[in-house]
């Protein structure tokens, strides 16, 4: 631009000199004269380089409800998801793609949580869970369609007013999913079930409820 430091100006999207409005550049431009520059200071490499820090005044508190209907075999003890609802409220989606994916791979994440996954170790402390062949992880039959809405609330504490998303699906599915059990066999006076639900668990209280006058059948 042929001009002092302090005459450049950044505006509308451009850089310009002060008193000059034919004298511009872009910022792609800039930015590709920087990684083809060859005469560059000595330690200094092409390209550009930028620390930016930003701290808001306060968390986002992004918010949900997750729901469920579950089927449980009272023969076998296994639980089945028959529907799976979750409505999510993350603010302003930059990219409702990767919004839904988060939603659904956190259901996922919490299922198996609630359902399967278990670190076990014996009396010396050794883990025996420790390969994809003993510590079950979900798999993709098991998953239940996953329904989703949501409601949009921008945070007031960003620019862009967006919150969270990540970790909504993995913090509500399990609680969510062990609820939705408890109920199915509150009427066995079944209140609590230590998660996971393996069906050997869910068969055991099952039985231990029928052995104290209650009617096992769900």
């Amino acid at each position: 631009l042929e001009a002092s430091e302090g005459d450049v100006e950044w505006q509308d999207g451009k850089y310009n000199v002060r008193g000059s409005p034919d004298q511009t550049k872009s910022f792609a431009e800039v930015a590709l004269m920087a990684n083809l520059a060859w005469n560059m200071p000595p330690g200094v490499e092409p390209g550009l380089e930028a620390t930016a820090f930003f701290d808001p005044t306060n968390f986002v508190y992004p918010f949900g409800s997750h729901i469920c209907t579950v089927e449980v075999d009272a023969e076998t003890g296994e639980v089945k998801i028959l529907r799976y609802i979750a409505v999510d409220d993350c603010g302003p989606h930059i990219n409702p793609m990767i919004v839904e994916g988060q939603i659904h791979g956190g259901v996922i994440q919490g299922i198996g949580e609630g359902l399967q996954e278990i670190c076990i170790y014996d009396d010396s402390g050794q883990l025996i869970t420790g390969t994809m062949m003993d510590y079950a992880v979900p798999r993709a039959s098991q998953m239940p369609r996953i329904e989703t809405d949501h409601t949009v609330t921008p945070s007031p504490v960003n620019p862009l007013g967006i919150k969270g998303c990540g970790e909504a699906g993995t913090i509500a599915s399990a609680a969510c999913l062990v609820n939705a059990v408890c109920d199915a066999l509150a009427p066995l006076g079944i209140e609590h079930l230590q998660k996971p639900l393996t069906p050997a668990r869910v068969w055991a209280a099952m039985q231990a409820a029928g052995q104290s006058g209650k009617e096992v059948g769900v």
